[in-house]
C-alpha cells in the first residue's frame, strides 16, 4: 500500500491545480494560500517517502517535476490576469521553461541524466515563497514596507532561475552531456548540404 503514496500524492498536486487557480480567479486569496501550501507540502511529502522508502518510479521521475511546473506555471499566471503580479515574471519562467524542453528534446533517446542541483531548488523555493507573499499581501491589503515584498522575492526567484539554467547548459557541455565532437559534425554536415546547393 505504501508504494502508492507517492504517485497518488502526485496525481492529488495535478488536481489542486484547478482549485488553486478558481480560487485567485474568485478573489478567495486565502483559499488559494492554503491548497497552494498544501500542494507544496505534498511535494515534500512525496519526495521525502519515494526517497526514504526506496519507491521512486519512472512515473514519478516524469510526472513530479512536471506537476511542479504546471502548478508554477499555472499560478504565476493566474496571478498575472488577475493584475497581482507583472507579466515580465511569467514571461522569463516561460522562456526558462522552453530551453529546459529544448535542452530535454536533444538529450532524448541518450543514456544521460542530468541531476537536479541546490540552486534549482532553491529558485523552486523562492518561487513558492513569493507566490505565497502575493496572495496574503493581496488577501489583507498590506501596504507600506510590505507592498513589494513579493516583487523582491520573484526578482531573487528569477536570478536564481536564470542562474540555475546558465548551470544547466554549463554542466551539459562542460561535462559532458553534450558531446562536443557531435556539434561539430552538425555543422560539417551543413556546410556539405549549403555546398550541394
Amino acid at each position: 500500500m505504501l508504494k502508492y503514496i507517492p504517485n497518488t500524492l502526485t496525481i492529488l498536486r495535478f488536481l489542486l491545480i484547478p482549485v488553486i487557480v478558481f480560487y485567485i480567479f474568485t478573489g478567495n486569496y486565502i483559499l488559494a494560500f492554503v491548497f497552494f501550501t498544501i500542494s507544496g507540502l505534498t511535494d515534500i511529502a512525496d519526495g521525502f517517502i519515494a526517497r526514504r522508502f526506496n519507491l521512486i518510479s519512472n512515473f514519478g521521475k516524469l510526472m513530479d517535476p512536471l506537476a511542479d511546473k504546471l502548478t508554477q506555471i499555472a499560478t504565476l499566471a493566474s496571478l498575472v490576469f488577475a493584475n497581482i503580479i507583472p507579466v515580465w515574471i511569467l514571461l522569463i519562467v516561460l522562456l526558462k521553461e522552453f530551453i529546459m524542453i529544448c535542452g530535454a528534446s536533444f538529450l532524448y533517446g541518450k543514456d544521460v541524466v542530468v541531476y537536479s542541483r541546490w540552486y534549482g531548488k532553491l529558485a523552486t523555493v523562492l518561487f513558492y515563497i513569493a507566490i505565497v507573499i502575493s496572495l496574503l499581501l493581496k488577501q489583507f491589503n498590506l501596504t507600506g514596507i510590505w507592498e513589494n515584498l513579493d516583487l523582491g522575492l520573484f526578482a531573487l526567484a528569477l536570478v536564481t532561475t536564470i542562474f540555475s539554467l546558465i548551470m544547466y547548459v554549463r554542466d551539459l557541455y562542460h561535462k559532458g552531456f553534450i558531446d562536443k565532437q557531435d556539434l561539430k559534425k552538425e555543422v560539417t554536415v551543413d556546410k556539405k548540404e549549403k555546398k550541394k546547393k
